[in-house]
Order: C-alpha cells, then sequence, then structure tokens
C-alpha cells in the first residue's frame, strides 16, 4: 500500500525561509518527489563519492588511469548508439551559460544564441535565495512570465524570435543542499535542483516544443552516469512521462572521466544529448587527481591552452566518441568578455576568440559555449561558415587513435613565474570574496572566472608548493613564499574594496589551501557554511 502524501512528508524540513512566489515551485507535490529522490538515491550517492576517495588513494600511490578493461566490450561494440538529437536539440551550435538570476536568464533568453545553459552551478553561489528563486526565474521564464522592472529598467523577454532552449544545470553530486533534509539529512545538491526543475517545468517544456534538459557536471565513473540515469527513469515515471524524454548532455571536465566516455554514454543512452569539454574543470582535474605526483607538475595556466598534448587528446576523443554514437560533441567555454575602455585590447581579445571557436569547428565540434552575449556573433559567424549543417555528427574523426599516455602526456612548454602565481592568488582571492558575497561568477581582468577557475588557480599554487618549484625569476615556490605573497595580493585587493568586502574570510580560507598541506576536494564544500541560512524548521506538510 502507498503511503499518505503526509507519511511520505513525514520528517521532511525546509529550513531556508520561503514566500508566495518561492512556495509556487517548492510546493507540498514537489517537497514529496524530492524527498522519493533522496530516499531511494542518496545511499548510492555517497557510495559513489567514497569510491572517488578509494580512487584517490590508488593514485596518490603512484598508480596511473587507463580505460578499463571489464568495459572494453562496450567500447568495441559498433552496434549501440545514443538517443537521436531532441526537440530544441538538433542545432547548438552558440551556446550561452549563466547563473539564474533574473536579469540573467532574461538577458541570455533574449541573446542571438540557440540555448542557453542555466547553471546552478559553477557559476552561481548556492545561497538559498539564489537556489530558490533561481527555480522560480526558470518556472517563470518558461511561462514567458519573468519580465520584471530594477529602477527605471525594464527587462522583457523579445517577442521577435524563438528563445534559446534551456538546458538547466544543477549541482555535481559531491555538495548538498543543507536548507533541505530528509530524516535529518541534507539532500543532495544535485537531486534538489533536478529534482525541482524537473518537477515543475517538465511537461510544461514538453507542451511548448522542447523537453527537460540538463548538463550534467563533475562527474568521474560511468557509475555516476548511470546513477543519473536511474533518477532519470524513476522520475520519468513518476510524474508518467515516456522514459527518454529527459535528455543529459555530461561534461567531461574530470580526468577518470576521459577515460570512460563511451561507457558514460552508453549508460545515458536513451537520455544522452552528448558530452562537452569542460576545460577548465578538466585542468583542475588532472592537478587535483595527481597532486602528489611530480610527473604533472604544470607551469602558468596561461600555458595550459588546448593545443597541449593532454587537452589536444582529450577534445579528439570526445569528438570521435560522441559522434561515433550519434552524439553531439561540445566544444568550451569563451570565458573573455569585452574591454569597453581600450579598443586595441578589445580586438586582440576578440581575435583570440576567434581562434580558438575556429579551432573547435574545425575540429569538429557541433557547438561552442560563451559567457557573454557580444561573443555571440563572432562564435555564430565561425560555425555557420565552418558548420553548414546543424551539426557535424557525420565528421567521424576515424583518423583519431588516442592511447592513455597521450591523455596523460604533461609535455607543456612554458615556465612558472611570480606574475603566474600573483594572477592565480588574485584569481582565488577575487573569485572567494564574490562567492562569500552570494555571486557566483566575477568579471576579473576581463575574464569571467567562476568555480572552475579558481581552483586551477589555488590548486596550481598548492602544486608548486608540494614540489618545491622554481620560478622563472629564482626563487624557490614554498609555504612561506606562498603566503607571503597571498598576503600582499589580499591587502591591495581589500584596500581597493567597497567596505564590507569578504578578503578578509577569503584570504584565510585561501591560506589553508595554496599551501602543498591541506586540499580540499572543491572550494565549494569548504566555503558553503559561510552562505548558509539555516533558520527554523518548517515541515513539509505545512508548505
Amino acid at each position: 500500500m502507498a503511503p499518505s502524501p503526509d507519511e511520505v512528508l513525514q520528517d521532511v524540513k525546509v529550513l531556508g525561509p520561503l514566500n508566495d512566489g518561492t512556495k509556487k515551485v517548492l510546493s507540498k507535490d514537489a517537497a514529496g518527489f524530492l524527498a522519493l529522490l533522496h530516499r531511494t538515491f542518496d545511499k548510492t550517492r555517497k557510495a559513489l563519492l567514497q569510491r572517488r576517495m578509494m580512487r584517490q588513494a590508488e593514485l596518490d600511490k603512484g598508480h596511473l588511469p587507463d580505460f578499463l578493461p571489464e568495459t572494453k566490450h562496450i567500447r568495441d561494440d559498433d552496434t549501440w548508439r545514443g538517443a537521436p538529437p531532441a526537440p530544441g536539440l538538433v542545432d547548438r551550435r552558440v551556446e550561452i551559460t549563466g547563473p539564474t538570476d533574473r536579469k540573467m536568464v532574461v538577458n541570455a533568453l533574449n541573446s542571438d544564441v540557440w540555448t542557453y545553459m542555466t547553471d546552478f552551478e559553477d557559476s552561481n553561489a548556492p545561497t538559498w535565495d539564489n537556489m530558490i528563486n533561481g527555480q522560480l526565474n526558470l518556472y517563470d521564464a518558461i511561462r514567458d512570465q519573468v519580465d520584471f522592472k530594477q529602477g527605471e529598467k525594464e527587462y522583457k523577454l523579445r517577442k521577435d524570435r524563438k528563445h534559446p532552449t534551456l538546458i538547466c544545470r544543477p549541482r555535481g553530486w559531491h555538495l548538498e543542499e543543507k536548507h533541505f533534509t530528509v530524516d535529518g539529512e541534507p539532500i543532495s545538491g544535485s537531486l534538489f535542483d533536478f529534482g525541482l526543475y524537473f518537477f515543475n517545468n517538465a511537461h510544461e517544456l514538453v507542451k511548448r516544443g522542447t523537453g527537460p534538459y540538463f548538463y550534467l557536471p563533475k562527474m568521474e565513473s560511468y557509475l555516476e552516469a548511470r546513477l543519473w540515469n536511474d533518477v532519470f527513469n524513476v522520475s520519468q515515471d513518476y510524474i508518467g512521462m515516456q522514459r527518454g524524454t529527459i535528455r543529459g548532455t555530461v561534461l567531461i571536465e574530470t580526468i577518470l572521466a576521459a577515460f570512460e566516455m563511451d561507457e558514460i554514454i552508453y549508460e545515458l543512452r536513451d537520455h544522452s544529448s552528448g558530452l562537452n569539454c569542460g576545460r577548465w574543470d578538466y585542468i583542475f582535474s588532472v592537478i587535483k587527481r595527481f597532486r602528489q605526483n611530480s610527473q604533472f607538475v604544470l607551469p602558468d595556466r596561461s600555458a595550459v591552452t588546448m593545443t597541449v598534448p593532454f587537452m589536444d587528446a582529450y577534445v579528439r576523443l570526445l569528438i570521435q566518441t560522441c559522434h561515433r554514437r550519434g552524439v553531439h560533441a561540445m566544444g568550451g567555454m569563451a570565458a573573455l568578455i569585452p574591454i569597453k575602455h581600450d579598443p586595441k585590447a578589445n580586438e586582440a581579445a576578440m581575435d583570440s576568440v576567434r581562434a580558438d571557436k575556429l579551432r573547435e569547428a574545425r575540429a569538429g565540434h557541433d557547438g561552442t559555449w560563451i559567457a557573454h552575449p557580444a561573443l555571440a556573433p563572432i562564435a555564430t559567424d565561425i560555425f555557420n561558415k565552418y558548420m553548414p549543417t546543424p551539426n557535424q555528427i557525420h565528421v567521424r574523426r576515424e583518423d583519431v587513435h588516442v592511447t592513455a599516455n597521450d591523455l596523460l602526456n604533461m609535455n607543456v612548454p612554458g615556465k612558472i613565474t611570480e606574475d603566474g602565481i600573483r594572477k592565480n592568488l588574485n584569481i582565488g582571492l577575487g573569485y572567494m570574496e564574490a562567492w562569500l558575497r552570494g555571486i557566483g561568477c566575477v568579471p576579473i581582468n576581463f575574464l569571467m572566472e567562476d568555480a572552475a577557475t579558481a581552483e586551477v588557480s589555488r590548486s596550481q599554487v598548492w602544486q608548486w608548493c608540494k614540489h618545491g618549484v622554481a620560478t622563472a625569476e629564482g626563487k624557490k615556490v614554498d609555504k612561506d613564499y606562498a603566503l607571503a605573497m597571498l598576503n600582499e595580493e589580499a591587502k591591495k585587493l581589500e584596500s581597493n574594496a567597497p567596505a564590507g568586502n569578504r578578503y578578509a574570510l577569503a584570504a584565510k580560507y585561501y591560506a589553508g589551501q595554496v599551501t602543498g598541506e591541506d586540499y580540499a576536494e572543491f572550494l565549494t564544500s569548504l566555503l558553503y557554511n559561510e552562505i548558509t541560512s539555516v533558520g527554523n524548521p518548517l515541515g513539509a506538510s505545512k508548505l
């Protein structure tokens, strides 16, 4: 006998404030669905996170990853395919990404792009207000009710064109949502973000000609993709939706996932809409997973381009794998933003964007990411010229042969410089300070920095300290050197910042992450308690 609604909601608590608008997305029925997801899948999620730590212990002993022998039959089987492109996802040549605040939602949907990745993850600081209001903003946007006024300025959806297809990115499996508990435990951030978006909008999206589509971040194995597929099946069954309606594009942004691309598509195959090159997180993952191994020390971040051996191998393998399986191979982010006060510098920056997008289009990618609407014409022109068809799935790249050694080839020319260290400290401090104020992406030196780039920055300094490298200027990088430079950069940033800034707190946390000693799996997990606002519990049965 099925439990009653009140029994389902027993021991389900909301610990963040709600208003009439946000109660629209966190209703009793929605809370019951979230509770079902938590009770069904959280045990598996935690076991998979523990598996990550076990793999890390092996890597720390010097073991290197390889393609899995137990799944060779999947890689060798030429007969299986992923799902055909879903409505609204056939052509994805330019995708804009950004957080889910109301202004961003309106501006992104008014952009001349094909899709909009609405981000609850790396470009979004997970305060309760950001997460619950972000769900409301998307709920309203899907129903053409998102127009609003801010001061004297009005933000309205354009009526003269079709809006980009929405793709929602929930948080990774490692993060929790402490403002919503089930049986005394916080729900997974992944399940909270996915669950609310899916439950409230899936049928409405299908009615409007698209569907519930997702970007899936930070996975490290095909078993984590299997978990998502199980979540998708249970969720579709629960609301009476045909299986296969959901589509998920997986960001290959960890080095371990790069060895399991075929398997990841296979696990999601009826729900798969391809893979994406998550370049900055990928570099972060290489440093993080091999941080104890001196053979993996990289030079300044600016030298680790998409054309260095391990990045080039990753791109070529991803495109070949996706197209062999009939799904999209999406390119990476253009993080540059316009430099309005310096036309010469701006032109140089835009030229670098053109070169990057040209590389992607010629390599066989089916589309690319931008962080700013002004980059849309550049990316569009390149892909229109080199991809006259809606995608390039027909470009099989049968010339590609990538080995495990290719994916682990750290032959990266470049130096470790004092300027590179300062930039890493500056970026990490700037990002963390903004994040602690509830802002998940921040322009620094005309680049839109998010959690991924901040992770690269702190991980590089940690790695250089751990292995005692020497800079090009002849200085040994150690704990004292890193902390002294961190203190200098923090004081400079704080002295130029308005009152109420959080640089002192950012520096306190950052100091524990750049010395080659302690190392948090993720900065966002490390800082999360600083931006939680847990209040008096409201039983979900009273929503």
